[in-house]
């Protein structure tokens, strides 16, 4: 059985990829699905692959439902559509939309094709994350929570010290003067109640 890997590549930013392995004689459902979790998408959306050539040019479709919109050519569908069928070279290139409205574009590369299949792995799999992913619906996701992480690590929330609150650093710095030579008259007086 052919294990095939694929790198995903988020479309606006090729930095952002993800590696994942599947079996050839899964379908597109189960590649649909294993890339919304590696981007921590939700499920609820429209989705299409493309068959691709080198310049990502959009071919035949494998859709996930026949849509409401003209089509050169009826599309597969991905539930019935297995990967290997639509695998014409070593290269192969698909292109993924998801959610029409947003228009989330990924760029499908195959990128290793292997005999052997490990016994560790669930396919399909995630075996490579590289990029902190796009957030589905703005502020939330990953970003968002890295972004709580930070404040309460470093305490952003508080005023930041060293900055003082009455005329400038000037006036701290003399008051804190004047605080510690007042200590120190006193301790050297209490040193002299001793002595005599």
């Amino acid at each position: 059985m052919a294990i095939l890997k694929f790198r995903i590549y988020f479309e606006e930013d090729d930095s952002i990829y993800r590696d994942v392995v599947v079996r050839h004689t899964q379908s597109f459902l189960q590649l649909h699905q294993v890339i919304l979790k590696a981007y921590e998408f939700d499920s609820k959306h429209q989705a299409t692959f493309y068959r691709s050539n080198d310049n990502w040019q959009r071919g035949r479709e494998i859709s996930l439902e026949k849509y409401n919109k003209p089509y050169k050519a009826d599309p597969l569908l991905m539930e019935a559509t297995t990967i290997g069928s639509e695998i014409r070279d070593p290269n192969q290139k698909f292109v993924y939309v998801y959610d029409f409205v947003k228009n989330w574009s990924f760029l499908v590369e195959l990128i290793n094709v292997s005999k052997e299949e490990s016994g560790k792995l669930d396919y399909p799999a995630v075996v490579k994350s590289e990029g902190i992913p796009p957030s589905q619906y703005g502020t939330k996701g990953l970003v968002g929570d890295k972004l709580t992480e930070m404040e309460e690590k470093y305490d952003l929330t508080k005023g930041t010290e060293g900055f003082g609150v009455k005329g400038g650093e000037g006036e701290d710095i003399e008051e804190e003067e004047e605080a510690e030579k007042e200590e120190g008259e006193g301790e050297e007086g209490a040193a002299e109640d001793e002595i005599i």
